[in-house]
């Protein structure tokens, strides 16, 4: 086997780690040696019984299908001793062996910002994880975050849209990226980025695979920025994550009503820094920019509206009872007293001018 065939065979033996290789070098000189080694090689290393069984006995034909797989993809292994290999991801204790990498191998090294919430967020709060990624991408930060439906992908949005690069690590093989609705999405951040597995060709999107990719999300940055997470939400395990793992946890903070919010919240009480602007995050990791890139990039604009039109009485008493917290059209016509079918009406309209935002559930709130 030459020297990718050897990687290619760490990348495929369950749960082996950077330090199992580290200690495989002290051992039998190099961590390659590890491929194909011998039962009684392995086992003063106490490696994971399945990860012993493949390296002694890998099978030929699985090795040569994930190389041909990589050569026809453009796609790159990363294995732990190689210069592309995150540095920051090396300083945790279950760094991964190796790394399935498509796009640019180089935005790995570069200063990341990782960015997770609700994969059902509020409008706003996908309009605030677009906004604020395209501001960080502006200075110069790379997104990091998970591909998945929600604020992960407007997160990678937001950074497309301002110029710069982004990151979605998967959990499962790069092969079939997850979840289909973001597929297209995957292929602009493979031009724009890169698209980063543990995970070999054919690994399916099994549900014990993501936290394992939270590790790897939280690992690869210098801090983590919650937007809308539930008490419950899988961005609170990445966070949890990022603390053990040392690195900076920020939130932005909501509506005491906003179920979306709570585990924002619960975050800024367990003492993450609360964010209102781009700049809070610059400057807490020591990122430089100038007061007139703060001016420029750090406050968030309002929203587009279509119409400058002026609002007649309805209109304005329907806006003043919508507010800025999400309502159902029911609970409007509670409110103003209007009949239904004409707030369904108006709510379309004022929708179409960028006055308001449909969230999920059927319910509207007013946009800044």
């Amino acid at each position: 086997m030459d020297t990718l065939d050897r990687w290619l065979v760490c990348a495929r033996a369950p749960g082996l780690l950077a330090r199992h290789l580290a200690l495989a070098t002290a051992t039998l000189g190099e961590p390659l040696a590890l491929a194909g080694a011998r039962h009684d090689e392995l086992a003063p290393l106490r490696l994971p019984e399945a990860a012993a069984a493949w390296l002694a006995r890998p099978d030929p034909q699985r090795i040569a299908a994930d190389r041909r797989w990589l050569e026809r993809n453009g796609a790159q292994l990363i294995g732990c001793t190689d210069p592309h290999y995150p540095p920051l991801l090396t300083a945790i204790d279950d760094a991964p062996a190796c790394l399935f990498v498509r796009g640019e191998t180089e935005a790995l090294l570069s200063a990341q910002l990782a960015m997770v919430g609700s994969r059902t967020p509020t409008a706003g709060g996908r309009r605030d994880a677009h906004e604020f990624a395209r501001h960080f991408a502006c200075g110069g930060l790379v997104i990091t975050s998970g591909l998945a439906l929600g604020i992960d992908a407007a997160s990678h949005e937001g950074a497309l849209a301002g110029g710069g690069r982004t990151i979605a690590v998967l959990g499962c093989g790069l092969d079939a990226p997850y979840p289909p609705e973001n597929a297209r999405l995957a292929e602009r951040i493979a031009r724009q980025g890169a698209l980063v597995s543990e995970f070999p060709p054919g690994t399916a999107p099994l549900k014990e695979h993501f936290p394992r990719r939270n590790r790897l999300i939280s690992g690869l940055a210098l801090g983590v920025l919650v937007v809308e997470a539930a008490r419950r939400s899988g961005s609170l395990i990445t966070a949890r994550l990022a603390t053990t793992q040392g690195r900076e946890v920020f939130a932005l903070p909501g509506s005491i009503h906003n179920p979306m919010t709570r585990g924002c919240h619960a975050l800024i009480r367990q003492g993450a820094k609360l964010v209102e602007t781009a700049a809070d995050v610059l400057e807490e990791l020591r990122i430089p920019f100038s007061k007139q890139e703060l001016e420029r990039e750090s406050t968030l604009p309002p929203a587009p509206v279509a119409s400058g039109r002026p609002l007649d009485k309805d209109y304005e008493i329907l806006l003043d009872a919508l507010g800025f917290e999400p309502a159902s059209i029911d609970a409007l016509v509670d409110r103003t007293g209007l009949p239904g079918p004409s707030v369904a009406s108006m709510l379309l309209i004022l929708e179409l001018e960028g006055r308001v935002g449909l969230h999920p559930g059927g319910r509207y709130a007013r946009l800044a």
